[in-house]
């Protein structure tokens, strides 16, 4: 994937987060002699690998910042369907998503295509925007919501409650069709036996974000 992304977008700085696997990803990344690694001394979980990816585009002043899973589900030819948008201003955040449009490329699970279909409703109460794919890991974001995540990204299932996190606070969010293949490596870290006790857990993530007052966004560094 690294090898992907360096060959078709060659002025992207690439990071990979490798959040205390014992897999060698650390080490097969830096050998490719094309990314920058950050190696976080145990599993720390989503949100906060996430958040240090932000914290890494705050502190070098990126002006962008594009989210892209490392299990090989997206896809690299659809990376400026992502970005160019957000380059153009037109929107501060761009998701990717599986479900604007139905093909048989891809399917998940069931139980996942209720949840994601209940996260987009609960958005479109709470924020009044309902997004398709809240649980998408391919986003982008512009300069002013780098600052601003590295400080306040969400913790434990962080997807569906950041949404509604930066849309309370007045950020534009769009969202484009992007195709996905299934995935390459790796295994899903949301098991389907728990599906309904990690719905539940990111409804109500959902809603606290809702009820929280807006955020300051930050002017120093994080």
């Amino acid at each position: 994937m690294i090898d992907e992304i360096h060959h078709n977008f060659r002025k992207y700085d690439i990071l990979v987060v490798n959040d205390g696997s014992l897999d060698q990803t650390g080490k097969l990344a830096r050998q490719t002699h094309k990314a920058s690694v950050i190696d976080l001394p145990f599993n720390l979980g989503i949100g906060a690998a996430v958040q240090t990816g932000f914290k890494y585009a705050f502190r070098h002043n990126y002006d962008i910042a594009l989210q892209f899973d490392g299990d090989g589900q997206h896809m690299v030819n659809e990376i400026s369907k992502i970005v160019s948008p957000v380059l153009d201003k037109k929107v501060d955040c761009m998701i990717g998503s599986r479900f604007i449009q139905n093909l048989d490329n891809f399917k998940s699970h069931p139980i996942r295509r209720i949840g994601i279909k209940l996260f987009g409703y609960i958005s479109y109460l709470l924020i009044g925007q309902r997004i398709k794919d809240q649980t998408s890991g391919f986003r982008a974001f512009n300069k002013e919501l780098i600052g601003f995540l590295a400080r306040y990204y969400p913790t434990d299932y962080p997807e569906p409650e950041v949404i509604i996190l930066i849309g309370k606070n007045g950020f534009r969010i769009g969202e484009v069709f992007t195709q996905m293949r299934e995935r390459q490596g790796g295994v899903s870290s949301i098991p389907i036996a728990r599906g309904p006790f990690y719905m539940s857990k990111v409804l109500l993530a959902m809603l606290m974000a809702a009820l929280r007052e807006k955020r300051i966004k930050p002017k120093n560094n994080v």
